[in-house]
């Protein structure tokens, strides 16, 4: 991925997002199918499936951060990153104690990334094609609620990782094909 100047222009930084977007989306997709099929109880393979998750995330939030650093939300891509990090090792943590764990760490993970998503997709409206951000940020800290609830249930289950991850996924997606115009927009 290329990344863009500090004074880079919002076409530049669009199509850098647009990018990182479909790239968000196909990991989004593939996680959830595997993570579907092998959730049912705790593997290595699981193990450490919701360990690169939060991983993949703090990935591109560096990628996101070196594309737009001259946007306001360089900070709250460092809070991101943070919390991703936290998140992988409390996650790598978790998977000793079980599901309930799990859903809890997963849970608080999903509700403050979802409200550092939601602040950023408002910060950068201008670019377009932010919307879907804006609710999917809204609906991850709504779901990461609803995980932690059930993180004190006997019959916890991961599966609901999967679908979390598919509509994060599907919200990427609409991101970055309305992150068409603006990217194209120097191009005319």
């Amino acid at each position: 991925m290329t990344t863009t100047t500090p004074d880079a222009p919002p076409a530049s930084i669009a199509a850098s997002l647009r990018r990182l977007y479909f790239v968000r989306f196909g990991f989004a997709i593939v996680w959830a199918i595997i993570v579907g099929l092998s959730a049912a109880s705790i593997t290595p393979l699981s193990a450490t499936l919701l360990a690169i998750y939060p991983v993949f995330d703090l990935v591109a939030a560096v990628v996101d951060h070196r594309a737009s650093r001259a946007t306001r939300p360089a900070g709250l891509l460092y809070v991101n990153m943070a919390l991703s990090a936290l998140a992988a090792v409390g996650l790598i943590v978790a998977v000793m104690s079980g599901r309930s764990a799990v859903l809890l760490v997963w849970g608080l993970w999903a509700v403050t990334a979802g409200a550092v998503q939601l602040i950023v997709g408002i910060s950068r409206r201008s670019l377009g094609g932010q919307w879907p951000m804006i609710l999917s940020g809204g609906i991850s800290v709504l779901a990461g609620v609803a995980f932690a609830v059930q993180s004190g249930s006997a019959t916890a289950s991961l599966v609901g990782l999967a679908g979390y991850a598919t509509l994060g996924g599907i919200f990427f997606l609409v991101s970055a094909i309305r992150l068409n115009r603006t990217a194209t927009g120097a191009a005319r």
